[in-house]
């Protein structure tokens, strides 16, 4: 196994030669053949050994037969400590999906901290197979059955077409030691009954189905590229970027054979789960919106928009005074105020006002629901929502447009939009104020 490793590598991981890597090690047979197999390659690893305290006891022998084994291989060895019970908890996880969001957390900081190229883990052909078979278990795309990558950013996993038979076999005829995890031989687990329970069936009706089975993902793997190559194009087509703002045309994704398909395809970067409720988003009211930890989906007019849930996407209570003697704002806009003799050319970025109408202190708020204003230029008054939405304003830019209000609460000036005709200096005014962005 040694030669078909080395040939594997040489072929697969060419890029691994004279890298630094880290080494993910359990303690179990797989990653313990891997560091063996590296360390006779001549490899510069080390390992990392998280205790994940689930086992009592049993944890902290693997960690101290992990410690034993690098001193003895004279590898540097890196061990840490989870209370993973208690982040599970915390976080609303299952263990299985805490104990690997601790630990790649900690091989990123690893890496991070000691300049190492690449992480390498011992999955192998069975866990493969085990992920597929529980990812078409609970439901998935085309993605989800192409298995686990062989190379996933900076992780590498070199022994996934090996079998578990494979490595097992070579454990036992080169008198390698490793630690058994006796939670495997549990059913508790979906991962350890499909490995317990089907996939001894599946090797029985076919002893060669797990050389199928990566013939198979090959061939996942080739359509999962047509489709991403169709998809890159889609993209150009009908999504457009603001900054940190995606807009998705709505009008142009109705055009597509099936739209459905396509928006899920667009967005399953972003972590949404409710797809029924996200396609549904094409048709709701403007406003509508669904939100993940991360990620916001906007409904706007003929748009969906695509913003970091941190943003600031909902009306907001703050406000901000300005005193009769500043002369200039720098929070949460940049504001001058300049009493002047007598008015020049203005554009939206500068409006005159009647200083002796103003009722000090002013002050700058965002906009809510029932202010209105008399827009310059027009008779009668108007809604602040009617003006966003007759001038095509976004949802998302209309939150983050300031009023300039007088301290009675009227509406000066819809910041470098349009300035309220209440305030308008006329013939008899004597006191001028310049207020520009």
């Amino acid at each position: 196994m040694l030669q078909k490793l080395a040939k594997h590598i040489d072929e697969q991981f060419p890029f691994l030669k004279e890298k630094k890597l880290l080494v993910a090690i359990s303690g179990g047979v797989d990653s313990v053949v891997l560091t063996h197999l590296l360390h006779q390659l001549r490899f510069n690893i080390s390992l990392a050994h998280c205790n994940f305290q689930l086992r009592e006891k049993e944890s902290d022998l693997d960690e101290v037969f992990v410690k034993e084994l690098g001193e003895s291989l004279n590898i540097q060895t890196f061990t840490t400590h989870f209370n993973t019970n208690e982040y599970a908890i915390k976080n609303k996880l299952s263990t299985q999906l805490a104990a690997r969001d601790l630990r790649y957390s900690w091989f990123d900081t690893l890496s991070k901290e000691n300049n190492f190229d690449y992480i390498l883990t011992a999955h192998h052909a069975d866990d493969n197979l085990e992920t597929f078979l529980i990812n078409l278990s609970r439901g998935t795309g085309l993605e989800g059955l192409t298995g686990i990558p062989s190379i996933n950013g900076n992780i590498v996993r070199p022994l996934l077409p090996f079998s578990r038979e494979e490595i097992l076999t070579f454990a036992e005829n080169n008198n390698i030691k490793w630690r058994e995890d006796k939670s495997n031989a549990e059913i508790k687990y979906l991962r350890n009954k499909i490995r317990h329970q089907i996939t001894p069936i599946l090797k029985e009706l076919n002893p060669n189905i797990l050389n199928n089975f990566n013939k198979t993902i090959g061939h996942l793997k080739e359509s999962q590229q047509i489709v991403n190559d169709k998809i890159e194009e889609i993209t150009h087509q009908i999504v457009s970027k603001e900054g940190d703002l995606l807009k998705i045309s709505i009008i142009k994704l109705l055009k597509l054979s099936n739209p459905k398909a396509y928006l899920y395809q667009l967005l399953k970067p972003y972590k949404f789960t409710e797809w029924d409720d996200v396609y549904n988003l094409i048709y709701a009211q403007s406003g509508k919106r669904i939100l993940t930890k991360f990620y916001t989906l906007l409904k706007d007019r003929d748009f969906l928009l695509l913003l970091r849930t941190n943003e600031k996407t909902s009306f907001e209570e703050e406000h901000f005074i300005i005193r009769e003697e500043n002369k200039e704002i720098t929070a949460p806009i940049k504001l001058l105020l300049k009493r002047v003799q007598e008015k020049t050319n203005t554009d939206n970025k500068s409006i005159y006002v009647d200083d002796e109408l103003l009722s000090f202190p002013l002050k700058l708020r965002r906009w809510k629901s029932g202010d209105f204003f008399y827009p310059k230029g027009m008779l009668g008054r108007k809604k602040v929502s009617k003006y966003f939405k007759d001038e095509k304003i976004s949802i998302v830019n209309k939150n983050k447009v300031w009023l300039l209000c007088s301290s009675k609460n009227e509406i000066i000036w819809i910041v470098g939009k349009r300035q309220d005709r209440r305030f308008l200096p006329t013939e008899k005014t004597t006191k001028l104020l310049k207020i520009s962005i």
